[in-house]
């Protein structure tokens, strides 16, 4: 699913307009519009992540990954998580020496179990 058609099932399973989720989140109603219909890029880092405060608390959703969900559709990567990659030429070795044997979610999701477990 891309970023646009994901951000309004959010918007339409909470239950709000796109001028309630506007006002919410500190946007006009007609930018969060364009979004959504893909006439203008995702907003910034902090726009998705008021969104993503707002449907947590409404979905009962996990805040934190649905703005990771949110920020990496919308074709970012979170400032937390750059911020590390840049410190850390390690962690980019380690994610280019999986990067080939790990491609689908699936196998995303295994990787993460199997680490969690070794924890």
């Amino acid at each position: 699913m891309e970023f646009p058609e994901r951000l309004r099932a959010l918007r339409r399973e909470a239950r709000l307009s796109q001028r309630e989720l506007a006002e919410k989140i500190g946007v006009d109603f007609t930018y969060l519009s364009k979004i959504e219909n893909s006439r203008v890029e995702p907003p910034s880092e902090a726009v998705l992540r008021r969104i993503s405060e707002e449907f947590a608390g409404r979905l009962g959703v996990n805040q934190i990954e649905l703005a990771d969900e949110l920020i990496t559709l919308a074709g970012k990567v979170p400032s937390d998580i750059a911020e590390t990659l840049s410190r850390n030429p390690q962690a980019v070795r380690f994610l280019r020496s999986i990067g080939d044997d790990v491609r689908s979610p699936a196998e995303w999701q295994r990787l993460i179990r199997h680490w969690s477990s070794e924890q």
